[in-house]
C-alpha cells in the first residue's frame, strides 16, 4: 500500500522544465544548465554575468564542464537590442584608435571614405556605417586603412545585433597580431560580444588563443575566469584520449588561474566551482577533501543576500544548485550515503536539478535500507507531471528492492514491464546507429524532433520512449550549446533578408550569408559528431541495463524456486514473506495523508511507500549504514 508523506507549509512552485537522466555507476550525471538572458548593464568595462550551469562530475569520472569536444567558436542568445548606454566604450574607442593608427596614416583624400563611416556610425547609421567601411575594404588602393575599416565594420555590425558577423570580423582583426593599433580594442570587444550571448563561450578559442596577453584591467578576473573554464574543457578532451599529463596540465592550470581572482570579484564563485572540478578529478583522498571544500565555499558564496541584483541573484541561485549536487555525488562516490542524503536534501524544490537529485537520493536510501523513502522518490517521478522524463533505470532499482525484501513475484512484473518499454527502444536505437549515417543526418534526426516539439506533435509507444531518448541527446550540454548556436547562426542569416534592400543586397550582405554558411556546416558537422556519440552512449547504458534487468530476472526466479521447493518440504509451512510492523506516525509540522492514485503539485517530492510484507529485519536496515 501507498502512504503519503507532506509538509503542511505552503510548497513552492513547481517547475515543469525537463530534465537530463541522471543515473549512477556508469551512466550520466550531467547537470542541465539554465539559460542566459542577454546582459541588460553597460557594456564599458562591467564585467558581463557568465552562465553558472556547467555539467556536474559522475562519480569516477571526470567533471563535465562545457562537453567533452574542445571548444570551438560557438555563439549563443538571439540577438538583442543594442543599448545607448554601451556608447561611452565606443566614445573612448574613438578617441583612441586614430591616434593608435597614427602609424599608418593614410591622405586625407583616402580616408574620405572611412570618415564618411564614421559619421554615419555616430548618426546611429550602422547599416549605411558597415556599408561604408566594407566599401573601404575593397578597395585595394585603401590597404593600409583596411584594418580599421574591419573594425569599424565589425562595431556597426554588433550594433545591428548581427553578432556573428562581428565576432568573424574582430577575428581577422586579431589575427593580425598584439603589434596591431586595432588589436586591444578588439579585444575587449570580444567581451561586449560575449556578454550579448546565451554564454561566454563564444569567446573560449579567442580567449585560448591569447592567453598570453594581458588583457585590459576591468576585463582581467573574466579573462581568468573564462581562460579556466577553456583549460576544463581541455583537460577533459584529453583525458578522454589519454593523454593524461597534457590533461594534467591543463588543471593545473585551472588552478593557478583561480588563484589569481580576488575572493571579492563577482567571478570568484564560479572560478571556484571549476577548481573543484579539477580538484575532483584527481580521484584521490587529497582530491576528496579539497574538491568537497571547495564546493561547500561555493555555496557560502552564493548564500541570498538582500540587495543583489535579480540576474546575479538568478546566477548564484544555479551554481548554489550544482554546487548541491556535486556535493552529494562526491558524497556518493566515496560511499558516504547520509551525507550525500543530507545535499540531495538540499537542492531546491522544483528546481532544474531537482528531480535528478530525488532520483540519485533513491539510490543512497537504498544503500541504507531507507527503502520506502526510496520508492517514495520513484512515486514522485513516476508522476504524470514528469511523462515526458527519461529514467529507466528507476525500474531496475524498485526491481531490486522488492528482490531485498524478498517479494521474487512483484520483482519479476517490474522487470518484465521495464523490458517490455526499453527493448524496442534499444532495438530503434541500434538500427539508427547500425546506418552509419553522415554526421549531419544525425544532427537532422535531432533537428526533426525540434520540430515537432515546437509544432506539439506527440509521438506514442515506442516511438514516444525514443522521443524522450533524442530528447535526451539534445539536453547534452555541449550538443545543446552548439544546436543554440546554429539556431542562432540561422536567426541571422535570415535577419539579412529583413534589412533595407540597400543592405540585404550588398556586397556586405553575400559575403556575410556566406560566412555564416561556412559556420553553420562546422557546427553542424559538429553537433552531429556529438550526437551520434550521445545517441552511441545511451545505447550503450540502456543495453548494460537490459543485461542487468535480465540477470536480476535470473536471480529472482533461482530464489523463487528455492522458496517453492523448501514449502514443498515442510508441507507449506514455510513463512519467508511476513507481515511489517510500521507506523503512520508524522513529525507536529507534517501531515499524514493517504495516497489513492491522484497527484498533486505541492505533494511531489514527500512520497512514503510503504512496505507491508517481506523477508527484512525491520530492526535495523539490511544496507551498510554509512
Amino acid at each position: 500500500m501507498h502512504r503519503l508523506l507532506f509538509a503542511a507549509a505552503v510548497a513552492l512552485p513547481l517547475l515543469l522544465g525537463a530534465s537530463a537522466s541522471a543515473q549512477f555507476q556508469g551512466l550520466n550525471l550531467g547537470g542541465k544548465k539554465s539559460q542566459k538572458k542577454p546582459d541588460k548593464k553597460k557594456e564599458d568595462g562591467k564585467k558581463g554575468e557568465a552562465a553558472a550551469g556547467e555539467e556536474a562530475p559522475a562519480q569516477k569520472d571526470a567533471a563535465s564542464e562545457d562537453g567533452l569536444a574542445l571548444p570551438k567558436l560557438e555563439l549563443g542568445a538571439p540577438p538583442a537590442e543594442p543599448k545607448k548606454e554601451e556608447k561611452k566604450e565606443e566614445k573612448k574607442e574613438r578617441k583612441a584608435a586614430p591616434r593608435q593608427a597614427a602609424v599608418k596614416e593614410a591622405p586625407p583624400a583616402d580616408r574620405a571614405k572611412l570618415d564618411t563611416s564614421l559619421s554615419l556610425f555616430k548618426a546611429e547609421k550602422y547599416e549605411e556605417a558597415a556599408l561604408a567601411a566594407f566599401d573601404v575594404l575593397q578597395d585595394p588602393a585603401l590597404g593600409s586603412l583596411h584594418q580599421e575599416a574591419r573594425f569599424q565594420m565589425a562595431k556597426a555590425l554588433y550594433r545591428l545585433g548581427l553578432y556573428h558577423s562581428a565576432l568573424g570580423q574582430l577575428s581577422l582583426v586579431l589575427s593580425a597580431g598584439e603589434q596591431d593599433p586595432f588589436f586591444k580594442p578588439a579585444l575587449e570587444w570580444l567581451f561586449f560580444i560575449s556578454h550579448k550571448t546565451v554564454n561566454e563561450t563564444v569567446i573560449l578559442d579567442e580567449i585560448a588563443r591569447y592567453a598570453n596577453v594581458r588583457f585590459p584591467e576591468k576585463f582581467q578576473n573574466e579573462f581568468r575566469y573564462l581562460l579556466a573554464r577553456y583549460h576544463v574543457v581541455r583537460g577533459r578532451a584529453l583525458d578522454q584520449v589519454e593523454q593524461r599529463q597534457e590533461a594534467d596540465r591543463s588543471f593545473g592550470e585551472v588552478k593557478r588561474l583561480v588563484l589569481l581572482i580576488p575572493r571579492e570579484d563577482p567571478f570568484y564563485p564560479r572560478a571556484r566551482y571549476l577548481e573543484a572540478l579539477a580538484w575532483f578529478r584527481e580521484n584521490s583522498e587529497t582530491g576528496f577533501k579539497r574538491a568537497v571544500e571547495s564546493f561547500k565555499d561555493v555555496v557560502r558564496l552564493t548564500r541570498p543576500a538582500p540587495g543583489k541584483r535579480a540576474d546575479a541573484a538568478k546566477i548564484d541561485q544555479s551554481l548554489r544548485e550544482i554546487a548541491f549536487m556535486q556535493l552529494a555525488r562526491t558524497h556518493y562516490g566515496h560511499r558516504q550515503n547520509r551525507s550525500a542524503l543530507y545535499y540531495y536534501g538540499k537542492v531546491e524544490r522544483g528546481s532544474g536539478p531537482w528531480l535528478e537529485s530525488l532520483f540519485e537520493a533513491s539510490w543512497a536510501n537504498y544503500r541504507i535500507g531507507q527503502y520506502e523513502q526510496a520508492l517514495g522518490n520513484l512515486v514522485t517521478l513516476s508522476s504524470p507531471f514528469f511523462r515526458d522524463e527519461y529514467f529507466p533505470e528507476a525500474l531496475i532499482l524498485k526491481a531490486v528492492i522488492y528482490y531485498e525484501n524478498c517479494r521474487y513475484r512483484e520483482s519479476a512484473v517490474i522487470l518484465d514491464e521495464f523490458e517490455r518499454i526499453y527493448q524496442p527502444v534499444y532495438a530503434e536505437l541500434d538500427s539508427l546507429l547500425q546506418k552509419d549515417l553522415e554526421a549531419t543526418a544525425y544532427y537532422e534526426v535531432l533537428s526533426d524532433v525540434q520540430r515537432r516539439n515546437r509544432r506539439g506533435i506527440q509521438p506514442s509507444g515506442t516511438d514516444k520512449v525514443l522521443e524522450r531518448v533524442l530528447n535526451l541527446a539534445l539536453s547534452d550540454k555541449d550538443l545543446h550549446k552548439t544546436n543554440e548556436s546554429i539556431l542562432e547562426l540561422e536567426a541571422e542569416m535570415d535577419a539579412y533578408g529583413k534589412r533595407g534592400d540597400g543592405f540585404r543586397f550588398s556586397g556586405l550582405a553575400r559575403d556575410m550569408a556566406e560566412q555564416l554558411k561556412g559556420q553553420r556546416a562546422v557546427l553542424m558537422k559538429k553537433a552531429g559528431l556529438m550526437a551520434r556519440g550521445k545517441l552511441e552512449s545511451e545505447r550503450v547504458a540502456l543495453k548494460r541495463l537490459l543485461n542487468n534487468g535480465l540477470r536480476i530476472k535470473f536471480e529472482t526466479t533461482s530464489k523463487e524456486k528455492e522458496f517453492l521447493e523448501a514449502s514443498l518440504q515442510a508441507d507449506g509451512k514455510v513463512d519467508l514473506v511476513r507481515d511489517y510492523r510500521y507506523s503512520v506516525a508524522v513529525a507536529d509540522d507534517q501531515l499524514y495523508w493517504p495516497y489513492e492514485g491522484e497527484y498533486w503539485r505541492d505533494e511531489l517530492g514527500t512520497y512514503q511507500y510503504t512496505l507491508t510484507k517481506g523477508c527484512r529485519d525491520r530492526a535495523r536496515p539490511t544496507g551498510k549504514v554509512e
